[in-house]
């Protein structure tokens, strides 16, 4: 189950799942019949493919998502919470609005809390599952114009620690994937910027990073590559986390 996951990372993520065999659940702020074609694209790989519309910031929507895709297919084996949101407008700390940033902790916090409480449960009375958290260097990486988007991502941190600690005894694993920057719909606001950082050497590996580097991570934890691991952190940035004199 990929929240999000019919656009930009979500989508890379759930191409290489289908590409290893998985059935998967989408979910989308998008119509159905609007991610027709991806859904088709998906579908052809062999496995099958649940679409559900809703809204991740809502926690009666997550409940439904587990529900409906434990009636369609049995089971639930790993949950990747993909689905997030960065601020409308990038705006000094000092200018960040009451508005924005309960905008984006509803969907960055609460909807990858919520997703993973709905999740657990069912793992638990399976004995056994995987929960993969997608967040963001800037879990660690200040970025003073969208403070609420790097505060959102270092919960998602620690709700990380949390599920993993909570949940471990139970045969459930939890881990987190940081991306650096991805080439989606999210960041061609920042395409200049960010080509400047890359001609100027500031990520070890020169390139953009793409939705299928995040993709192949999700499935080394989702296929069982890491079974004496929980609470793991991956950075997928092209080393720029790497201090370097």
């Amino acid at each position: 189950m990929i929240t999000g996951g019919a656009r930009g990372i979500g989508l890379g993520v759930a191409r290489q799942l289908a590409a290893a065999g998985f059935d998967l659940t989408l979910t989308g702020t998008r119509p159905e019949e609007e991610v027709r074609k991806i859904l088709d694209e998906l579908r052809a790989t062999g496995g099958e493919v649940l679409y559900m519309h809703g809204n991740v910031a809502l926690e009666e929507d997550c409940r439904a998502w587990i529900t409906k895709t434990v009636e369609k297919f049995g089971r639930l084996d790993v949950l990747v919470n993909n689905a997030g949101i960065a601020p409308r407008m990038r705006a000094d700390l000092l200018e960040t609005t009451e508005a924005s940033l309960d905008e984006v902790f509803a969907v960055n916090v609460k909807g990858t809390f919520f997703m993973s409480q709905a999740a657990a449960w069912q793992m638990v009375s399976q004995g056994e599952g995987i929960i993969i958290n997608i967040s963001s260097v800037s879990a660690s990486v200040s970025s003073p114009n969208r403070p609420e988007y790097c505060m959102s991502k270092a919960a998602v941190g620690m709700m990380t620690t949390l599920f993993a600690d909570r949940l471990a005894a139970d045969g459930v694993r939890v881990y987190e994937i940081r991306p650096g920057v991805i080439r989606t719909d999210m960041t061609v606001g920042v395409t200049e910027k960010y080509d400047r950082l890359l001609a100027r050497g500031e990520f070890p590996i020169a390139r953009w990073g793409l939705p299928e580097d995040i993709g192949k991570a999700v499935v080394a934890f989702a296929t069982g590559a890491f079974p004496y691991s929980t609470g793991e952190v991956v950075r997928v940035d092209g080393g720029f986390h790497l201090r370097r004199l």
